[in-house]
């Protein structure tokens, strides 16, 4: 038998992984993005988009003065599986968002320009995926038992991380990065632990599913308290005639970590390094 070319052989070596997971479809109205998840318990996932910008200085703040303006319209969309929105944030910044439904995922892609003459300090902004009680099968007390992110490396469920309960507001609990002030945070607890990588999930009650998401360059990660969890990005601040870009993914795949775990490092080589 021939050997196969040595262009083959690194074709093959750097072939993505195959997309598998739940066939997803998307709708959004009046600032609610709906993800329709037939295969799955519950059915669909819905996703406040978005819930806020938000200013820096947030930790130790009234959540009212560190919450941004904004209003989202929908745009034309090639397709049935995109969707195209605009947000205009106080200040002169427009976001642009496109969204694309595809087999296990949902992809985000986000552009910002400061369209003003002012800095405009919008540093993090929150996309909040809410009640996942369906999907858990438990409550606001129970559902950290289900949820997830990475320490040291290993998936560590939230009721097993460190947790602390002193903030300006109760509940919850905030994972932050390395390299993310922490007075820049939200203002709920914020647990010593420092996540290794982007990604928050929970898994299925009936154990055969996961939905994660991650976003890039991201602040914080949030289990909340309306049986919700977050991956909340970062913008930074735009100067002036400023461009910045994000992009996230939600994840709605078979319960395997490793298969998730190389998911994301494919769309996310950054944060795997």
């Amino acid at each position: 038998m021939r050997p196969l070319p040595l262009l083959l052989l690194l074709a093959s070596c750097s072939t993505p992984p195959p997309r598998t997971g739940a066939e997803l479809r998307i709708s959004w109205e009046k600032n609610y993005l709906t993800i329709h998840a037939p295969e799955v318990p519950g059915g669909q996932f819905r996703v406040l988009y978005l819930e806020a910008y938000c200013r820096t200085g947030s930790t130790d703040r009234n959540w009212r003065l560190t919450t941004i303006p904004h209003k989202t319209e929908m745009l034309p969309a090639p397709d049935d599986r995109t969707i195209r929105l605009r947000c205009r944030v106080d200040g002169g910044v427009e976001v642009e968002h496109t969204i694309t439904a595809a087999r296990g995922e949902v992809a985000f892609e986000l552009t910002a320009v400061n369209r003003g003459a002012e800095f405009v300090d919008a540093d993090w902004v929150q996309p909040c995926i809410q009640r996942l009680g369906a999907f858990t099968g438990a409550d606001q007390q129970t559902y950290p038992a289900k949820s997830f992110i990475f320490v040291d490396g290993k998936q560590t469920f939230l009721d097993r991380a460190r947790r602390t309960e002193e903030a300006i507001y109760k509940g919850g609990q905030v994972y932050i990065p390395a390299g993310i002030d922490r007075k820049d945070a939200n203002p709920r607890p914020h647990s010593p632990d420092v996540p290794s990588n982007g990604l928050i999930g929970c898994v299925s009650h009936d154990g055969k599913w996961i939905l994660a998401t991650a976003w890039e360059p991201y602040q914080e990660l949030f289990q909340g308290v309306i049986v919700c969890l977050h991956s909340d990005f970062r913008l930074g601040g735009l100067k002036p005639g400023e461009t910045k870009r994000a992009r996230g993914r939600i994840y709605v795949l078979e319960n395997d970590v490793d298969a998730l775990l190389r998911r994301y490092r494919t769309d996310f080589p950054e944060q795997a390094k």
